[in-house]
Parts: C-alpha cells; structure tokens; sequence
C-alpha cells in the first residue's frame, strides 16, 4: 500500500506538471483548438474556465488514474473506464459550450491518457522483475498451478525477511534404517530417490511449498506463500491423503517405491522466510520451531507405531475437520516444556460412528493412562480395539505397557 501510494504521488505529480507546462507554454495551442473545435466555439463563449483552473483540475484526475491502474483492479475495467473518462471530458466540454462556456479539454485528455501508460508501464516492468524473482525462487518449491497464480499476482510475495503463520509437514521413509541395513548404498539410493520424488510430487499438488528434499526427508511448508488461513487443515488433510495412497498400495500390491512406508509430522506456527544469495542461485531461508518441532514428531512415529502426527497448535486448528486422538507428550531437549502430540485418523466427513466410538474409549484410556488408574486405563483400551486384522500400533504400544501393570494389580487383589 505504502509503495502504491508514492508510486502514484510520483506519477501523478510528474505527469500533471508536465502537461501543465505543455498548456501553458503554449506547444499545443494548435492541437488544442483543433480538438476544441470539434465540440464548442470560443468566439461564441460568454464565460471561460481559465488558465488557473487547469492545475487544479490535470492534478486529482492523474492521480486518480494513477492510483486506478497502480491498484488490483483487473486490466480490461481499467481500460473501459479510461475511456469513459475520456468520452466524458469530451462530453462536459460540449455540455459547457451549450451554455457557452469554453472548456478545454485537451490537457484533461493528455493527462489521463500518459498517466495510464506510464502506470501500465510501470505494471509491466515490475512483472517482468517479480517474474524473474519469482522463477528464480519458487521454481521446482511450488505447483504450476501456484506458480502461475504467483506470476499473475494473485498471490503477494514481499521479499522483505518477516514472519509466515504456516503448518510445516516433513515426510520421510518410515524403515529407512532397516532399509540401509538390508541393502546395499546403491539400492538405498535409488529407493530414497524415488521416495523423495513421489512425496515431493504429491506435496506439491496439495498446494505446499517444498522447503527440502533431501536424504532427511521432504519438508513441505503450507500457508507460503499463499498466506492461507487454513493451512493447518489443508497440511493434515494432504497428510492423510498421503498416508492413504501408501496404505492403498501396500493392500493392492501396487508400485511403491522400494516398498517404503512414510512417517509423517505436522507442526504448525510462525516461520521466519527471508532470501539469501549465499550461492549461485539465490534461495529461500526458512528457519523456526514449526520446522524443528515437524522432524521431531516424524521421528517419534518410530515408537509409537503410528504414521501420522502433529502438534497442538495443529490439532487446535483443524480439528473441526479430523478426527484424531491424543498420544503423548514429547520433552524439549534443552527445557522442561512439554508437547503434546496427537494422531490424526480420519477427516470428520468420513468418519463412521464406530471410528468416533474408539476414538473416544482411546481418548478415556489416556487420561486414565496419565492418571496412573492402570486397570481402568486397560479396560478403556480394549473397547477401543478395531477388527482382529486392523493394526493398530498405538493402541499395542498401551496396551504392551499397561498389561503387566494391570496384571500386578489383579494379582495383589486377589491376595
């Protein structure tokens, strides 16, 4: 807004002046009276708007036009209503001569017309920078489809370094380990290649910024550059579509690669993005504890056994679109804060009662599980079993603690 306005104060001023001095030196008298003459007549002209005027009236209508064309309206209105700008100056002086009074309104149609091009000017060459800029960093990180919108300006990008409110997915091979082990640098290679290029591929279709692909994993950041409000939903629902697709292909024998299986976290909070030209291509610096705190919760899907998890600043914002339940707490390394951590199973359109049922005999056995009311806790863990060929991981992680713990208390009541 604030570079709007003075682009549009500089155009508006310079133009005016310009033609006022073109007015009033009298270098286009000639084409003035030609232009005139053509809607009034001056001999018959009882009142004048004279010389002063002119100033006064060049000024409000360049910057107007100035600020018209600067500002996000589509180019074809702009240009309509260019030319019923000009067909009412036309208008008003032959309007004026009915009542014989002189206007003149070449200078009035001087101003209108170069304020127009110089702004139109001034789109095209910043289109063509914010093109080159916009390829130079976002080509290979966004989709097609959001780049183009990027390059139209359907989408603002300052490259000024400032904060982004974001939800961070970092996706990586769940056996990547084992997988190492099992086969040789080669095999590993190309499997992690392939992984990383399908995971990048469909991060990219959801609409996500590829922040990193790499052999740690894809990080994908949604809400940048978008500025998308809903991004944390937009994250977990391409998430579980992404957890979906290899589940499918694992039931249907289809072509995964390297028979990988994918560990997901979500985390979502503010990021600071500013570029850096730190080699030959400048790129994009994105640092913050979303992106941290994504590769912590990825990892943690190794213990737990499930695919899936995100944080509570993600849960809190698309929760009215998920059904998820919680799992645990993780401990900061260098403090004593704690995050809570939860699973997100289903979106809330798909999910059937008895999913809603076992969510919540989950849920009751995770308090009781905190409040160290063993029994109780297994109990509301068994309700929440699904079909004997469902593999439920955090569910057995629960049930494997609590056993021996439920079974010590069965065994001191009965004595």
């Amino acid at each position: 807004m604030k570079r709007s306005l003075v682009t549009t104060l500089i155009i508006g001023f310079s133009v005016s002046g310009i033609v006022s001095v073109l007015h009033a030196s009298g270098l286009i008298a000639r084409l003035e009276l030609a232009v005139t003459g053509l809607f009034s007549n001056y001999a018959s002209a009882t009142r004048v708007i004279g010389e002063r005027w002119q100033p006064g009236i060049v000024l409000p209508l360049s910057l107007g036009v100035a600020w018209l064309t600067l500002s996000s309206v589509p180019r074809r209105r702009i240009r309509l209503l260019v030319l019923f700008l000009l067909i009412e100056l036309l208008g008003l002086s032959w309007v004026c001569s009915l009542y014989r009074i002189f206007f003149q309104p070449l200078p009035s149609i001087l101003v209108v017309v170069i304020t127009w091009l110089v702004a139109e000017g001034w789109i095209v060459f910043l289109r063509r920078d914010r093109a080159h800029l916009s390829r130079t960093f976002f080509t290979d990180r966004l989709s097609n489809k959001e780049l183009r919108r990027l390059l139209e300006g359907a989408i603002s990008f300052d490259l000024q370094p400032r904060g982004h409110e974001v939800s961070v997915i970092v996706c990586d091979v769940a056996n990547k380990h084992s997988l190492a082990e099992d086969s040789g640098p080669t095999v590993f290679a190309e499997t992690t290649e392939k992984f990383i290029r399908n995971v990048a591929d469909r991060l990219l279709e959801g609409g996500g910024y590829i922040q990193a692909a790499d052999g740690e994993g894809v990080v994908a950041i949604f809400g940048f550059p978008d500025g998308n409000a809903e991004h944390a939903d937009k994250a977990v629902h391409v998430a579980l579509d992404l957890d979906r697709h290899y589940r499918e292909c694992r039931q249907n024998n289809g072509e995964i690669p390297g028979n990988c299986d994918t560990h997901v976290g979500v985390s979502s909070g503010t990021i600071i993005i500013a570029p850096v030209k730190a080699g030959k291509r400048p790129a994009l610096l994105a640092s913050g504890e979303p992106i941290e705190q994504a590769r912590r919760f990825c990892a943690a899907n190794r213990l737990y056994g499930s695919h899936i998890l995100i944080g509570t600043r993600t849960f809190d914002l698309a929760s009215n679109g998920i059904v998820a339940r919680p799992i645990d707490f993780l401990m900061e390394t260098d403090s004593q804060d704690r995050h809570e951590i939860y699973e997100p199973l289903w979106l809330a359109s798909e999910a059937k009662p008895e999913h809603i049922a076992r969510r919540d005999s989950f849920w009751n056995g995770i308090v009781l599980y905190r409040e160290k009311r063993w029994a109780e806790a297994y109990t509301a863990f068994q309700k929440a079993r699904g079909s004997d060929d469902e593999d439920d991981a955090p569910l057995q992680f629960y049930l494997r603690r609590l056993e021996p713990l439920a079974l010590n208390l069965t065994e001191m009541s009965s004595d």
